[in-house]
Parts: structure tokens; sequence; C-alpha cells
């Protein structure tokens, strides 16, 4: 095996700095103590419309070195448990399914270069996959640095779903109805409130 000499160190510089650039940069995750969506449903009842708030909490996924996040929303994650008490036995496993997974890509580099307090906002390309249907949107979002190792994630512009292609949704339909929610307005506005930390 051929062995460096003290005065051969200074020539390795460049190359060691070359490796190095050439990894992968650092995988980051989400962090499930903090990361939500939030969701304000109005229910178009007979005395009038009533909005309710709904959170997806405990958001998890591992970013590739690419940047690409897979995050999968299941029923167990949402406030739905709560509101509705304990399932019957056959309804247990369905809580555990993915109601919908989005995947996305940002730049980790972008991240990596990001000071304590700096912010940048990152136009997404959002795809969101829900039984057989998927379908991609462009999503602004901000990242913010709060740390060298988490990463605050909010949407940076008003962000609201189409209630009527909810409740096309045979899975999300039998959410809502399990909700009581039998008619609810064109509109879903949401807030996403993440942090991704480095792995």
């Amino acid at each position: 095996m051929p062995r460096c000499s003290i005065a051969s160190l200074p020539l390795l510089g460049p190359t060691l700095l070359i490796l190095l650039l050439a990894l992968p940069a650092a995988a980051w995750e989400l962090d499930p103590a903090q990361s939500r969506v939030a969701a304000t449903v109005v229910q178009l009842a007979p005395e009038g419309p009533i909005p309710r708030q709904h959170e997806v909490r405990r958001l998890t996924g591992t970013a590739e070195a690419d940047g690409t996040l897979v995050l999968p929303l299941r029923l167990a994650q949402s406030d739905v448990i709560e509101r509705m008490g304990p399932l019957p036995p056959w309804l247990s496993g369905f809580t555990e399914r993915p109601m919908a997974t989005l995947t996305t890509r940002f730049p980790p580099e972008r991240l990596e270069s990001l000071s304590v307090g700096e912010s940048l906002v990152e136009v997404l390309m959002l795809a969101v996959q829900s039984g057989n249907s998927t379908r991609t949107e462009p999503l602004a979002v901000r990242f913010t640095r709060e740390s060298p190792e988490r990463v605050r994630v909010t949407n940076a512009e008003r962000v609201a779903l189409d209630g009527r292609e909810l409740m096309a949704d045979p899975t999300l339909r039998s959410v809502m109805r399990l909700l009581g929610y039998e008619r609810i307005g064109d509109e879903v506005p949401v807030s996403l409130d993440a942090v991704l930390v480095k792995r």
C-alpha cells in the first residue's frame, strides 16, 4: 500500500476537499413532536356554516440526500380518534393505513447555506397520492433556520384544499362522514408547521 510522506500532505488538501464536496448533503428528518398540519373545515349545517379545526400531528418522514421527502398521513395521527373515542376492533387496522401520501423535494444545499435566523422561500412541487389518484401542485414553503441542527418549515402563502375534491375521494369522504360531515365548504384552508432536524 503506497504511503504518503509529510511533504506530500499539502498536495492532499485539494483532493480531500473534492472528496468531501462529493459526499451527499446531511440528511434531514421531521421531528414528530413539533410537526403538524392544521385544517379548517366548514360544515354546511341546516343552521348555517360552522367552522371546525382539525390537526394531523406527529408528522414523520426522512429526506434522502437529494432532499426527496415522502410523508404518509395516517388517520391515527389526526384528532379524529380523540373526537370519536375508542374505535371498534374492525377499524383498528384502518387507522394505520395512509389516508394520503405526500412527496416533495427541497434543496438541502440551500438549507445548509442558511445562517441561524435566516429564511428562504422555495416553491416546491407537491405530489399528493390518495387512493388511486395522484395530483401535483406547487406549494410555496418558508424554511427558517432556528439552530445549526433544526429548520422550521411553514407555508409561505395561503393554502386551501378543494372541499369538493376531498368529498369526492372515497377514503377521505369516509373519514369526513365518521366526523359527522355530510356537506362541507368549497375551501379547506391548511397551515403547515413542521421542524426538520439533522439525522
